[in-house]
């Protein structure tokens, strides 16, 4: 037996099952986008619910809708019989799974869900199934079989079910105007959440790793701080202690091959710093800074408050150890 050749088989079966349910989308669509968008404007919930194989696809939408900010609970059909059902409340939207659309748990809570003020939206094949009946709004995945070989174990159907769910979240996230800062709050411990949400301030090396001198003072004491900080980079000030200018271990080192040492030494700072350095706020994302590393091609960033002095400076080697890659 050829194993790719068979899971091909399986991948176009699928694949089919997706265009056939693609071909269902009509204007029920738009009005359970719609229902939900309402209904999470008034500050209610999508409760998700089916049994078996369709109950897992349901954990998968209710955490997609969740993630992308839009509240969602799974409710276990079975569990609901006792006591469960107490995660609805009136002005909820009901998302139920049932590709039969009679399956025996979800029918023998209709009619306790139907005791709330919901919006219940059924996914289906059967546009007549009970689960349809007792629906505000139905949508149709309609496979013509399952990749299953006796056409018994949900696999279409299951995959037409979670795609449709992901088409629902998706165009949710559209109409609420979901960003991707909304996101990162959501994820902060992704790597989106990082590159969102953390900020320079919460990267720079401060205190004394953080070499700062005054523009009068000579080459020799810039280094010296510099061997201090351990850095290979100083911020200049003038009188007000606002950036002025900076010098790094490598313009030493250029200006050292034209000699001679001890008058290079003794020059003041300010005749050697480079004026007006790129720097960046300490309130702006981590995110920029990696863009300026790439675009200027340094390896120090000088961070600044709001009155320009310098608080900070940022070393493009820790970047990685912050994973803002």
């Amino acid at each position: 037996m050829n194993y790719v050749t068979l899971a091909k088989t399986v991948f176009d079966i699928e694949i089919d099952g997706l265009r056939q349910t693609r071909a269902c989308l009509d204007e029920n669509f738009s009005k359970a986008v719609e229902a939900i968008v309402k209904c999470l404007g008034n500050r209610g919930k999508v409760v998700v619910t089916g049994i078996g194989k369709s109950g897992n696809i349901g954990q998968k939408i209710a955490a997609t809708l969740t993630s992308t900010g839009a509240t969602s609970v799974l409710l276990n059909s079975v569990d609901a019989l006792h006591g469960d059902l107490g995660v609805i409340n009136d002005g909820d939207c009901v998302l139920a799974l049932s590709y039969s659309g009679e399956t025996e748990e979800l029918s023998r809570i209709l009619p306790a869900i139907k005791r709330f003020d919901v919006t219940i939206i059924s996914v289906t094949s059967h546009a007549k199934s009970q689960l349809a009946r007792h629906s505000d709004i139905v949508l149709r995945v309609n496979v013509k079989k399952e990749a299953c070989p006796f056409n018994l174990a949900p696999t279409s159907s299951t995959t037409a079910m979670l795609a449709l769910g992901d088409a629902l979240a998706m165009c949710v996230l559209k109409a609420r105007g979901f960003k991707k800062s909304d996101y990162a709050w959501l994820h902060p411990a992704g790597a989106i959440g990082r590159t969102m949400l953390l900020q320079i301030k919460d990267i720079m090396r401060t205190g004394n790793r953080n070499a700062v001198i005054a523009d009068y003072r000579s080459v020799k004491d810039a280094l010296l701080a510099m061997t201090k900080a351990r850095s290979g980079t100083i911020s200049i000030v003038n009188k007000q202690g606002r950036i002025a200018g900076v010098f790094t271990d490598g313009d030493f080192r250029r200006l050292f091959s034209r000699g001679p040492e001890a008058e290079l030494l003794r020059s003041p700072i300010r005749a050697v710093m480079t004026p007006n350095p790129i720097t960046i706020r300490q309130d702006a994302l981590a995110v920029e800074a990696l863009k300026i590393f790439e675009q200027r091609q340094i390896d120090d960033l000088i961070v600044v408050n709001e009155n320009k002095h310098p608080v900070g400076i940022v070393d493009s080697q820790d970047l990685p150890k912050f994973k803002i890659m």
